[in-house]
């Protein structure tokens, strides 16, 4: 059952990129990140009454407690990270840098979680680690050197701190309903990028947001709850190293979804390396 939650979580987090990209044309990433998380939490604790879990947050270790949260300012990082890089480059490129936290989680799941990896699975991270690389633009990389190309760090910030995510998640989620661990997460990041935009000042753009926007950022958001009730679900009864790979698949909704949204294409290099991207990532979840 594990499985199908995992495949959920990859096409509601596909459809949240396009959602989001929609929603940060005009509006600044950090303000539309605050606002969104806003419609997660509300989604993600209306998900734990529903459960009827709501009376077991007295049950939960210090320890589970901890790793939630460090968990939770992980995905926080990420987002930050994420949306800004999704508001300044091509959705195209920004998503394949950011699924690349799939190669550093499942050497972090072998280091601290002891999931055993088989010679075949090994070579599954190989074909997947080249399909990024295919993905990723010399150019991109050059770009770095100027504003042009900040986006690249941003996605390459998005890519680490999700690893992290996945593996404290991971942690903090054993013997925690995953509805109830999900609601604690997202109130640390909700703390977190509320605190960024006091920070920045730019906590009077919130009420300069356009109704049009705000409904893109706000319908990412449910977007986003949902993916994380099958992902969390997923890592729950499933092993990290497999979950999180599934969950990269996102990227192929996205590909499709940004070709008819924003034109977007994809050119034979970067095709090729979206290929053994899939076929890496489905080997992963077939042995």
């Amino acid at each position: 059952m594990w499985l199908f939650y995992a495949i959920g979580s990859a096409f509601f987090a596909g459809v949240t990129s396009i959602l989001a990209k929609c929603g940060i044309r005009k509006t600044d990433s950090t303000v539309a990140t605050a606002v969104r998380t806003i419609v997660i939490l509300i989604f993600s604790w209306l998900m734990v009454f529903i459960a009827g879990s709501w009376d077991q947050i007295g049950e939960i270790s210090g320890t589970a407690l901890v790793f939630l949260i460090l968990s939770g300012a992980a995905t926080g990082a990420s987002w930050l990270c994420y949306f800004k890089a999704l508001q300044l480059g091509d959705i195209n490129k920004v998503v394949p840098i950011d699924k690349s936290s799939t190669v550093l989680t499942i050497l972090l799941a072998l280091i601290f979680l002891q999931e055993g990896i088989s010679l075949t699975k090994a070579a599954a991270v190989v074909v997947i680690a080249a399909g990024i690389f295919l993905m990723i633009e010399k150019k991109d990389v050059q770009e770095t050197k100027n504003s042009k190309g900040s986006w690249f760090l941003y996605a390459v910030g998005s890519a680490f701190f999700a690893s992290l995510t996945a593996i404290l998640g991971k942690i903090g989620i054993t013997g925690v309903e995953s509805n109830l661990g999900t609601a604690i997460r997202t109130c640390v990041v909700l703390v977190m990028a509320w605190l960024m935009v006091l920070v920045t000042g730019k906590q009077k753009a919130v009420g300069k947001i356009e109704k049009k926007e705000l409904a893109f950022i706000c319908c990412s958001g449910i977007a986003t709850g949902v993916s994380w009730m099958c992902y969390y679900r997923a890592l729950q009864e499933g092993p990290a190293s497999v979950v999180a790979p599934i969950d990269k698949l996102s990227v192929l909704v996205t590909v499709v979804f940004s070709y008819f949204v924003f034109g977007e294409k994809l050119g034979k290099k970067e095709t090729a390396g979206l290929v053994l991207l899939t076929a890496g990532t489905v080997a992963m979840a077939l042995l």
